[in-house]
């Protein structure tokens, strides 16, 4: 017969595994609800945004309203912890460079969640980073408030390998290289000199640059009425996800990449059904295309 003291050593290891389990199995979101703001036009409702980041010490990268989608817009801003995070591991976690908060004119406001988005970019390296990307989720909660999480959830043991179904890709997939250039440099100033001319109607929204780690992140307003992302947000229903745009193109050495669409856009809104994704599946192809062009100065069409 099992006497009390085994039964509580059995409790007691049981309750160790369970912590240490514990957070793997936890469902997260990629978006946080915040506290409204003041309705008004989207100028004005940034404005205000942009008074409470930069008072909770985070820097504004750009921001973006997608063409098709009056009502929305998105703040990018920038964090120093994060960054120092980024650039000590290196590589594409550059990727996750800016920190988007959306807003609507009737004053709601959203922010992608950093646990959520920082452990699929980082990936293997989450758990250095993990203290500097607390901290910001700290930040953000004080400035902004912290509503429900909402868009659907993963688990933090699929978010560093994640993808939206068997087949598909993940965030190291071979389709997500666009060009080789002859040195960082050049694939920088190619990146910047695109956005500038509107290559394949496209827009730089902000740009994160360190060039002593040879990797660099622009967020690319996709402005192509017919195929830029407020038309293919639209078709999907994915308006209130909005925090997460802009897409990113971004440079590891000499080589220049953007996430695949049938990754990037998934875990940018894992609730949606195959019904919603079957709307635009010429649209991972489209994506490529045009930030190929921006890579390599090609129009796509």
């Amino acid at each position: 017969m099992t006497d009390f003291k085994t039964l509580n050593m059995k409790s007691f290891f049981l309750g160790i595994m369970f912590l240490l389990w514990a957070p793997w199995a936890l469902a997260i979101a990629p978006y946080m609800s915040a506290d409204k703001l003041p309705d008004g036009s989207l100028a004005q409702v940034l404005d205000a945004l942009q008074q409470k980041t930069e008072a909770a010490g985070l820097t504004t990268l750009g921001r973006y309203q997608p063409v098709g989608l009056p009502e929305y817009a998105v703040l990018v801003v920038s964090d120093p912890g994060v960054l120092k995070a980024i650039h000590n591991v290196g590589g594409s976690s550059i990727v996750g460079a800016g920190i988007r908060i959306s807003v609507q004119t009737d004053g709601t406001v959203a922010y992608m969640n950093p646990d959520y988005w920082y452990r699929a970019y980082f990936r293997t390296a989450f758990a250095k980073a993990q203290p500097a990307v607390a901290r910001l989720q700290a930040k953000l909660v004080a400035a902004l408030g912290e509503g429900a999480g909402f868009g659907g959830d993963e688990s933090a043991q699929v978010l560093p390998h994640y993808r939206y179904m068997q087949g598909m890709e993940r965030f190291d997939s071979d389709k997500n290289l666009l060009a080789t250039s002859k040195d960082f440099s050049t694939a920088v100033n190619s990146i910047r000199d695109n956005l500038a001319r509107g290559v394949n109607h496209t827009a730089k929204v902000y740009e994160v640059v360190m060039a002593d780690k040879k990797i660099a992140v622009f967020g690319v307003a996709m402005n192509d009425a017919q195929s830029g992302d407020g038309r293919w947000v639209y078709k999907i229903g994915g308006e209130d996800y909005i925090a997460g745009l802009p897409y990113e193109i971004y440079v590891v050495g000499n080589k220049t990449y953007a996430l695949y669409a049938r990754y990037r856009i998934a875990i940018g809104w894992p609730n949606l059904g195959m019904d919603h994704f079957a709307r635009i599946t010429d649209v991972p192809d489209e994506i490529r295309d045009t930030l190929r062009g921006v890579a390599a100065g090609e129009p796509s069409r």
